[in-house]
């Protein structure tokens, strides 16, 4: 309450501070650091996956004319070919025109997009690792490492977006619960735990078989039980917080009880939710693989690592299968502890 009496540029003075010293402590834990970094850097690979793995040009030079595949669909016709339909540029002959003369083409860096069948594969499929696909490819004839990189924007995104929902569906009904505390937290408190005995994969098993899997159907599942977790910490900050001298102060003032949810207690709450937000991920990511896995995930069609595992189960002769797919997902779940455990010591207040 003492901050609220300082001047509007000194309060936003001491906020910068704080801010800076936060992340001074956040640096200082070095493997902590260094896995935020590794983990954005390749996060941020998967998000251009069409920039870096696709089997269409990045550009094309062809008489004269610029093209942008990667952006836009040209009928054959445009580069020499004999029919309306969209170009294959994996086609010899396209490929002989546009490399023809002065003619040029830009290529991202793998070829192959999550989709792409290498006809061109002499042996049966799936085909180990060479120097045109650099990790083998699966039991179709695609391309494992472009199935890697769109399958780890999946994975990531899809932990993003259901922690995501699981932390403001927990924080409301935690808030809620330990604000007012009484017949409300007594009552939520049955609700909880009558709806955390649910089967969930149970239930899981039977939406699966009446719905189309897809991305939007597993988040509202897996919505559905991803708050509890969080709600009991929330609720413990609020029912410690809400009968501070300050607390009763805004009350005595007549601040109605939204705003010091918000402005009160929430800030002084979130500290269990930032350090738990990287476990969040991380547990939302293995869900979604452990479904995939299973053939009750996204369509069969999707780049997912669980599917990857899948066949490698299925082809144990194809060590590349699971052996990219074990790497990639072990890799990201050990880079997301490592940032939860340095969020942790960042915001211990015995460290502080």
């Amino acid at each position: 309450m003492a901050d609220a009496h300082l001047p509007q540029a000194k309060l936003k003075s001491a906020v910068t501070r704080r801010r800076a010293r936060t992340w001074r402590r956040f640096r200082r834990n070095r493997r902590g650091y260094y896995s935020f970094v590794f983990f954005s850097v390749f996060l941020l690979i998967s998000l251009v996956a069409e920039v870096v793995s696709n089997d269409k040009p990045l550009l094309v030079r062809y008489e004269g004319n610029y093209y942008f595949p990667i952006l836009f669909s040209y009928p054959e016709t445009t580069f020499g070919g004999d029919f309306e339909t969209a170009t294959d540029y994996a086609d010899p002959y396209i490929r002989q025109n546009l490399e023809h003369s002065e003619n040029f083409v830009v290529f991202p860096v793998n070829r192959f997009s999550y989709n792409t069948i290498n006809q061109e594969i002499a042996g049966p499929v799936p085909s180990p690792p060479s120097s045109v696909n650099l990790l083998g490819t699966d039991d179709r004839g695609r391309d494992v490492l472009a199935r890697l990189i769109y399958g780890f924007r999946l994975s990531v995104l899809f932990g993003f977006a259901l922690t995501l929902v699981g932390t403001a569906v927990g924080i409301l009904a935690g808030a809620v619960q330990g604000y007012f505390g009484g017949r409300t937290d007594l009552a939520m408190q049955r609700f909880i735990e009558i709806w955390g005995s649910m089967p969930e994969l149970y239930l899981l098993i039977i939406f699966a078989s009446i719905f189309k899997p897809s991305f939007l159907l597993l988040l509202v599942l897996l919505s559905l039980f991803s708050w509890m977790g969080l709600s009991d910490y929330v609720r413990a900050e609020f029912l410690r917080g809400r009968n501070l001298d300050y607390v009763k102060a805004a009350k005595a003032l007549g601040v109605g009880n939204v705003i010091i949810m918000w402005r009160h207690l929430l800030p002084n709450g979130m500290t269990p939710v930032i350090t738990f937000l990287p476990f969040r991920v991380s547990t939302a990511i293995l869900a979604l693989t452990s479904l995939d896995f299973l053939g009750l995930g996204v369509p069969p069609a999707t780049p997912s690592l669980g599917e990857l595992l899948a066949q490698g189960k299925a082809n144990i002769e194809a060590w590349w299968l699971s052996l990219s797919a074990f790497s990639v997902l072990v890799g990201m779940l050990v880079l997301l502890i490592f940032i939860g455990e340095a969020l942790r010591e960042t915001f211990d207040p015995r460290k502080t």
